[in-house]
C-alpha cells in the first residue's frame, strides 16, 4: 500500500515499484495454484515472463541489480514453464517452488510495496517442504491446492 506507514531503515525502498508487476504476476500464479486452476496459472506465468522482459531496472541500486541479474534468467525460465504447462498442474507447482525462492531473494533485496508472508508447507515434495510468498497471513497452500489448502505456516513477514 504505497503512501501508508513508513519503511524501516533497513528496508529497501528505492525500487519497490520496479518489481510490483512481478509480484502481481507471482501472486496471480500462487492464487491460481491454490484454486487448482492450471489455465490461470499458465496465463499468469506467461504474463510474468513478459514482465521480466520489460522490468525497469533504472531504479535498482547496484546491489539490487546484482541480485536481480542473479535470479532473472532462472526465474523467467520457471515462469515460462508454468506458462507452457496448462494441463499439468503438478509440473507447474514444481516450477513454482523454485520461482518462489527466486522471488523471496528478490523481495529481500529490493523490497516490496506491500506486506508479504513467507510461508512453508512441510509436507510438500515428499516432506522436504516448499515455501512461497503470500499477500495474506492466512495460509493458502499452492502446492496441494484445495486438497490441503490450509497446510503450512508463516515463517517470516516481509515489508
Amino acid at each position: 500500500m504505497p503512501g501508508t506507514g513508513s519503511a524501516s531503515p533497513e528496508s529497501p525502498t528505492t525500487s519497490d515499484n520496479a518489481i510490483s508487476g512481478l509480484l502481481t504476476n507471482y501472486i496471480e500464479i500462487k492464487n491460481a495454484l491454490v484454486a487448482d486452476n492450471d489455465k490461470e496459472a499458465a496465463s499468469a506465468g506467461n504474463a510474468m515472463a513478459n514482465t521480466f522482459d520489460n522490468l525497469d531496472r533504472a531504479s535498482l541500486t547496484p546491489e539490487q541489480a546484482k541480485v536481480y541479474n542473479d535470479i532473472v534468467e532462472d526465474a523467467r525460465e520457471h515462469a515460462e514453464h508454468i506458462g507452457a504447462n496448462a494441463g499439468n498442474i503438478e509440473h507447474q507447482r514444481e516450477h513454482f517452488e523454485t520461482l518462489s525462492q527466486e522471488m523471496y531473494d528478490l523481495v529481500k533485496s529490493v523490497g516490496a510495496n506491500q506486506k508479504l508472508y513467507f510461508t512453508n508447507c512441510p509436507m510438500y515434495n515428499n516432506n522436504k517442504g516448499g515455501n512461497w510468498l503470500s499477500e495474506t497471513k492466512e495460509v493458502q497452500n499452492p502446492y496441494f491446492g484445495q486438497k490441503m489448502a490450509k497446510c503450512g505456516s508463516v515463517k517470516e513477514e516481509l515489508n
